[in-house]
């Protein structure tokens, strides 16, 4: 998958039917091309925005309602306690771009607060589920401009043309502690890219996992109805329709746990048997019976720890807003000129 940055068309219109959503999608090719990459190394890995397809974003919907996972009812309370508080801090006059929009629960209490929003860009690498949740957002806010882009965000994009003179500001919204997905390196090239995506001037407002009681964080990842497990699994799934591999999902079963001495939790898939698993144009892959996949990492992180990370990427933090546990943060940046 190319780095360089992708010129999208020009794009005035909102959104009216699924045909004008704008796909950025990476195509068959480049995603086999990425999951041989990272399949090759002594620790396998596949990316973990390959868990995100239509199924799997049905899946996470699920976790978020698990009681086992607090991230998504911790975030929602504070944002929905905090909202004119946030929307004050923020002003009026915004195009909100949403980074990974998911079902965009948490955006229809933010857009109901923010005075004189223009426009609307979610982004997520899901077409189905962007589709469907702009349709809703469409339907509650019928004369919001909304610009919906089917994209891999952790690539460099352009943002759909919106008119500077209705938007005072732009504000970035990435919710759902996302942010932890991605190895320390990588989330601050990733903050770094949204400043230069959305502006210098732009405003960012993030959801972090703060640290806590591992046991807590452990259970988040290892629910007892075993949706988790489901969404993990899914990822082979998709990766056999969608690029011909003959993965048997019987033959892996998911291991997440929380690694204090690096603040994240590991998921991984777990082969239970020696074996070699196929893909299209006689490539195969061997596994030892043990031998893991890791599917994602999520790192927590202190408020001091998050605002020290934000300032390497030119950002500044105005507020930040935690439930009465400490367990998550809302948190409003700025950029620095």
């Amino acid at each position: 998958m190319s780095n360089t940055l992708t010129k999208s068309p020009v794009y005035t219109a909102p959104y009216r039917s699924l045909t004008e959503a704008l796909d950025l999608a990476p195509s068959t090719a480049q995603v086999r091309a990425e999951v041989m990459t990272a399949l090759a190394g002594p620790q396998k890995t596949l990316p973990c925005k390959f868990l995100y397809d239509e199924h799997g974003s049905t899946l996470f919907d699920e976790i978020c309602d698990l009681p086992e996972y607090y991230p998504t009812r911790t975030e929602l309370k504070i944002t929905r306690d905090y909202a004119t508080e946030i929307a004050a801090t923020i002003g009026a006059r915004s195009a909100v771009v949403e980074y990974g929009s998911g079902s965009s629960v948490k955006t229809r209490v933010l857009l109901d607060h923010l005075a004189d929003t223009f426009a609307y860009v979610p982004i997520d690498i899901s077409r189905e589920h962007l589709v469907n949740a702009a349709r809703t957002l469409q339907y509650r806010y019928p004369d919001l401009s909304i610009f919906p882009v089917c994209a891999d965000y952790t690539r460099p994009l352009v943002l759909p043309a919106l008119s500077k003179a209705k938007s005072a500001q732009t504000v970035a919204y990435f919710p759902g502690s996302t942010i932890g997905n991605l190895e320390p390196v990588a989330a601050l090239a990733f903050l770094r890219s949204i400043r230069a995506t959305c502006g210098g001037n732009s405003r960012l407002l993030i959801g972090v996992d703060l640290k806590k009681d591992p046991s807590t964080i452990h259970a988040a990842y290892n629910d007892s109805a075993g949706v988790t497990a489901a969404f993990n699994l899914n990822v082979l799934r998709r990766l056999n329709h969608e690029i011909g591999s003959n993965f048997e999902l019987d033959s892996f079963c998911h291991y997440a746990f929380y690694n204090p001495s690096l603040s994240r939790v590991e998921m991984h898939l777990v082969s239970l048997e020696r074996q070699h698993v196929s893909f299209p144009g006689g490539e195969s892959i061997r596994f030892e019976a043990g031998e893991t996949i890791h599917t994602e990492s999520c790192y927590k992180y202190t408020l001091q720890e998050f605002a020290d990370l934000a300032a390497a990427a030119g950002y500044r933090r105005r507020h930040a807003w935690v439930d009465a546990q400490n367990w998550f943060s809302v948190q409003l940046f700025e950029g620095i000129e």
